[in-house]
């Protein structure tokens, strides 16, 4: 005869079940090698060679352009604040332009103009030269020289202290030239492993 509960709800059996006695030490064996597995990663280190420097350089400043320059921005905006008013209001229009041009790219993913005929490098060059001609012009070289020459050695360091998150790409197989996986096959089957 089957009973019905009508929506209550079963509570469990208090009576303690017993598990077997090899689940227990696979469980205590698993926890004790996620334990070893268990590695502090720095996100910063010295690379091995100067072609693993220039690497990592690269991939830093393609990856943290925009942090870079927004850094290099805040300075400079910074110093113009207490003496040139006018170089001031320059900076913030060539980045609203700057700005605008951005969100028209964003905006327009389908324009053969925007995306294929005029280079985004390019145009970011020119605004750039831009702004550093009318801070020139404005009296405020010494500012922009100061900024730079603040600015570019720090980011100089990070480019090249800063790994990668992945932590799996081979900086010095890249820089002799080798194709490397983005993902360490040993580190897959390990995690598989843990999985099963």
């Amino acid at each position: 005869m089957a009973r019905s509960t009508h929506g209550a709800m079963q509570r469990p059996s208090t009576a303690s079940t017993s598990t077997p006695m090899a689940q227990t030490d696979d469980l205590k064996g698993s926890t004790q090698k996620r334990r070893n597995d268990f590695k502090i990663l720095c996100p910063f280190n010295i690379p091995s060679s100067p072609e693993a420097t220039a690497v990592r350089i690269i991939r830093n400043l393609s990856s943290y352009g925009e942090y870079y320059t927004i850094f290099v921005w805040v300075i400079l905006f910074i110093s113009l604040i207490p003496e040139r008013k006018v170089s001031l209001i320059y900076l913030v229009a060539m980045t609203v332009v700057t700005c605008l041009y951005l969100l028209l790219l964003r905006d327009l993913p389908n324009s053969v103009v925007l995306h294929k005929i005029i280079d985004k490098r390019l145009v970011l060059a020119v605004l750039a030269i831009a702004t550093a001609i009318e801070l020139i012009l404005t009296d405020a070289a010494i500012h922009l020289l100061a900024t730079l020459a603040a600015g570019i050695p720090i980011i100089l360091v990070h480019a090249v202290l800063k790994t990668r998150d992945d932590q799996f790409v081979n900086e010095e197989a890249c820089a002799a030239g080798e194709l490397v996986p983005l993902v360490n096959q040993k580190s897959d089957d390990a995690e598989l492993e843990a999985l099963v």
